[in-house]
C-alpha cells in the first residue's frame, strides 16, 4: 500500500506545481480565458490565505500547520493496509504538499508566499489542483470513516451500547 500511496502522492503533487507554473508563465493577473464557455476557466490569482481566502493574515500559521499536517500523513500512512486510504492519504499529502511548496517558495518570501490558483467556475471561489486533492481525501477519508474501515484496512469494531 505505501506504493500505492507514494506514487498517488508524487504524481498528484507533480500535477500540481506543472499546473501553476504554466499557469505563472503563461496567464495575466486579473484575465480569465474561458474554456468551456463562461462556465469553466482559468484565471490568475495569488492567495496569501487558505482555502477561499480565509485566514490571509496568517500565512506562518498555515504553513507550519501544513508541516504538522504533512508529518501526520507520513506518520499514519506506515500503516496502510487499504488501497482507498492509500489514495487519500495520497492525495492529502500531495494537496497540502503542493500548497506549502507556495507558502515556502513564492513571493514575498519564506513562510509568506502566495498559493498560486488559477481554476475558475462563476461564482465559485478561484482555485488549484492541491486544493481539489485536499477536497477529494477529505471525502475518502469521510466514506472510510462512515464505512467502518480503518487505515490498516480493517473493519473497526462499533461499541454496542
Amino acid at each position: 500500500m505505501i506504493v500505492l500511496f507514494a506514487a498517488v502522492a508524487a504524481f498528484l503533487y507533480t500535477l500540481d506545481v506543472v499546473g501553476k507554473v504554466w499557469a505563472v508563465r503563461h496567464l495575466t493577473p486579473g484575465e480569465t480565458v474561458d474554456l468551456v464557455g463562461r462556465y469553466f476557466g482559468l484565471h490568475l490569482t495569488r492567495n496569501p490565505g487558505a482555502a477561499f481566502s480565509t485566514g490571509t493574515a496568517y500565512t506562518e500559521v498555515l504553513s507550519v500547520l501544513s508541516i504538522t499536517a504533512i508529518c501526520a500523513v507520513l506518520w499514519v500512512s506506515r500503516r496502510l493496509g487499504s488501497r482507498l486510504w492509500a489514495v487519500g492519504l495520497g492525495a492529502l499529502l500531495a494537496g497540502v504538499a503542493g500548497n506549502l511548496t507556495d507558502r515556502l517558495f513564492r513571493e514575498p518570501g519564506f513562510l509568506h508566499g502566495h498559493v498560486v490558483d488559477y481554476l475558475r467556475f462563476p461564482h465559485w471561489p478561484i482555485f488549484n489542483i492541491a486544493d481539489i486533492c485536499i477536497n477529494v481525501a477529505a471525502a475518502i477519508i469521510i466514506i472510510q470513516a462512515l464505512r467502518g474501515i480503518g487505515v490498516d484496512g480493517r473493519r473497526v469494531a462499533r461499541n454496542e451500547e
